[in-house]
């Protein structure tokens, strides 16, 4: 009996996981394999940019590199503006005969542009804590779904200890 509760256990703790982890699909929904290597680069970095898949040549642009065209089922590189701000996330537009996917380019802190070289230092600033940017894709179907999961989680847990407890007054 208690191999079955557990089982019981085991699978609605395994379904819960399962409805709330996200997906994996989710993470690059391009119409074509588009991808920016690295995604995050200091400002001043090279990037390369491949899109596997497309028909014909594909030109991607960005507010933080200068146009590319990348040719059919290729890759390009592009050199990242010095003046990139660090911390930023900027969208890189692929275009595919028609067909647009975009991705995200993060600029890292730290190099700063030939010219403008500084003999001064900054002092390490400490952890900045918070709740990060957990919240930010969260919707009212996910609060639901998951509301449900603790619900029906919390409910078989009392139903199982009255059975438990009934049992053993007999």
């Amino acid at each position: 009996m208690r191999t079955i509760r557990a089982a019981s256990a085991a699978l609605l703790g395994a379904a819960a996981l399962a409805l709330t982890a996200p997906s994996a699909a989710a993470v690059n929904n391009t119409p074509y394999d588009f991808e920016v290597t690295p995604s995050t680069v200091a400002a001043g970095g090279r990037i390369t940019l491949t899109a596997g898949g497309c028909p014909s040549s594909t030109t991607v642009t960005s507010g933080v590199f200068d146009t590319v065209t990348i040719p059919r089922n290729g890759a390009a590189t592009a050199t990242v503006d010095w003046d990139a701000t660090p911390g930023a996330v900027y969208s890189v537009q692929f275009n595919c005969i028609g067909r647009v996917g975009t991705l995200d380019l993060t600029i890292a802190g730290g190099a700063a542009a030939p010219s403008a070289r500084s003999t001064t230092t900054t002092p390490p600033q400490g952890v900045r804590g918070g709740v990060g940017g957990g919240f930010k894709e969260l919707n009212a179907a996910e609060i639901a779904a998951g509301s449900a999961l603790v619900v029906a989680a919390a409910t078989a847990t009392v139903v199982i200890i009255r059975r438990r407890s009934s049992n053993r007054q007999q």
